[in-house]
């Protein structure tokens, strides 16, 4: 059994973006559930995991990490996975664009936001899905946009997949989850139909790990 543990819950977007960086660099890993539904997050056991009472946490190497993009940089420094280019300028812009979703439009669309959006409406008809609809498609015209800064051979910024790309890809299942309109992102469009073709993406897919 693999010495490498995943604590996570499959619609996450965070731990999503986490299975597809594992995969990408082939470490077998044991998944543990934690059912953001059932209030699992909030358990003493997993809290003592990481005091946020988020997901996901890696148990790896001896660590106990936290919070997706550090995970995926452990990662990327230690395994070599290459998501971000050489270049700094290039770098940079590629961070911002992967930052575009993780940082600015995923927090606002999490599930615990969501739900206080929806109670605080007086459950809202609609709700919690214009919320998402209200945040998710402004964000992805602007990562579309910002695409247009680099040339796509097929990915978000070159010819392997890099950080936006695993970002990218589980903000697009919620958007497809909530009905997001999606017709005039082309460039995006074509981003997820490679992924879609990448084992490492399509391993991770979520529905490929929900509960049975």
């Amino acid at each position: 059994m693999s010495g490498v543990v995943l604590y996570d819950y499959w619609r996450s977007s965070a731990s999503y973006r986490v299975r597809i960086a594992l995969n990408l660099a082939g470490i077998t890993y044991r998944a543990v559930s934690v059912d953001l539904v059932a209030g699992d997050h909030k358990s003493d056991a997993h809290l003592r995991r990481n005091p946020q009472g988020l997901v996901p946490v890696l148990e790896i190497d001896g660590l106990r990490l936290t919070q997706s993009l550090a995970i995926i940089d452990y990662l990327d420094m230690t395994r070599g996975l290459g998501l971000l280019p050489a270049e700094p300028g290039i770098r940079a812009q590629a961070l911002a664009l992967a930052q575009t979703i993780a940082i600015d439009l995923h927090p606002v669309c999490n599930l615990s936001v969501a739900r206080h959006a929806t109670a605080l409406s007086g459950n809202a008809e609609g709700m919690p899905g214009k919320w998402m609809n209200h945040f998710i498609r402004p964000g992805l015209l602007a990562f579309e946009a910002q695409l247009g800064g680099f040339q796509q051979t097929p990915y978000c910024t070159g010819p392997q997949p890099g950080l936006a790309d695993l970002c990218l890809v589980p903000q697009m299942y919620n958007a497809r989850r909530y009905q997001v309109d999606l017709t005039d992102l082309p460039r995006i469009l074509g981003v997820e139909a490679a992924c879609a073709k990448h084992p490492a993406f399509a391993a991770a897919y979520p529905d490929q790990h929900a509960p049975t």
